[in-house]
């Protein structure tokens, strides 16, 4: 055997070797072989062994930990304190009405609306053509420019408000001032908890400031705001509504984009589209 033959030998073994591993991997073997001899992770111990975290501190440290991250602090402050008052504040009677802070604030106003219902009506009707332009809003992203997530976030909360205001129905607030012309039209009967109004507009403000329609953002802002005063002032929804309802409106868009993440995957990619971006379909 010349030296040349045995080079060749030596490198088509190795190209066969090479060859076999390659398709060990891509059948999973290899991996598989390897899973046997990997050891698992050994458990946290209850107890560090450097110490509890807490001997570590100083009072630097927590003058800094104070300064950078006041958010969190004054969450723990007003811990404690709200701890104090929930153990101190004396029960409301099942005799006497809700106390609702937001009721006491607009006082003035309810009695306003009450000794003008001309203006009572005429604002109700106003808020109803703020629930129009949530709608029309959601319903365009989804019908004109293909994008589910608000529409699907509104599929989210409605169902999720119905199940709450069927489980625990709180009784229509003292100085109720209804109108035929508001939302729902015909001043029929409606879940106080939570406000879907509020909510809505919420899951459409998001909407928009993903889009970069940030003015649109802003006065959609403020007409939620504006609602909810008249809401109040008007007694259509306790303030616990409007507080909820603007939550409800954040979880609502967040599930909306996970779900979005989850089903839109690029294999539903348009084949069509020329422009190699991220255009999905339905």
């Amino acid at each position: 055997m010349t030296a040349e033959s045995g080079v060749r030998s030596t490198t088509q073994l190795r190209v066969r070797r090479r060859t076999a591993n390659t398709a060990r991997v891509t059948l999973g073997i290899a991996h598989h072989e390897n899973a046997h001899h990997r050891k698992a992770p050994s458990p946290l111990p209850l107890f560090p062994s450097h110490g509890p975290f807490f001997a570590r501190w100083s009072v630097l440290g927590v003058a800094g930990a104070l300064r950078r991250h006041l958010l969190p602090c004054s969450f723990t402050i007003l811990l404690l304190v709200f701890m104090g008052v929930e153990y101190t504040i004396p029960m409301v009677p099942s005799s006497s009405p809700p106390l609702d802070l937001g009721f006491a604030l607009t006082k003035p106003l309810n009695a306003a609306l009450a000794a003008a219902p001309a203006l009572n009506t005429a604002l109700a009707a106003l808020n109803t053509v703020f629930v129009g332009m949530q709608t029309f809003y959601i319903l365009w992203t989804f019908l004109v420019e293909g994008r589910p997530r608000p529409i699907i976030a509104a599929l989210f909360m409605f169902p999720c408000r119905g199940f709450l205001g069927c489980s625990t129905q709180l009784p229509l607030p003292q100085g109720f001032l209804g109108s035929g012309v508001d939302f729902p039209v015909g001043n029929v009967s409606f879940f106080l908890f939570f406000s879907g109004h509020v909510a809505g507009a919420v899951i459409a403000s998001l909407d928009m400031r993903r889009t970069q329609r940030h003015k649109m953002a802003w006065a959609f802002d403020a007409l939620n705001l504006l609602q909810s005063v008249r809401l109040l002032a008007s007694r259509g929804h306790y303030t616990i509504d409007l507080a909820v309802g603007v939550g409800a409106g954040f979880v609502a868009d967040v599930l909306a984009g996970k779900y979005e993440v989850l089903k839109w995957k690029p294999d539903r990619q348009r084949a069509s589209c020329s422009c190699r971006c991220s255009c999905r379909t339905w």
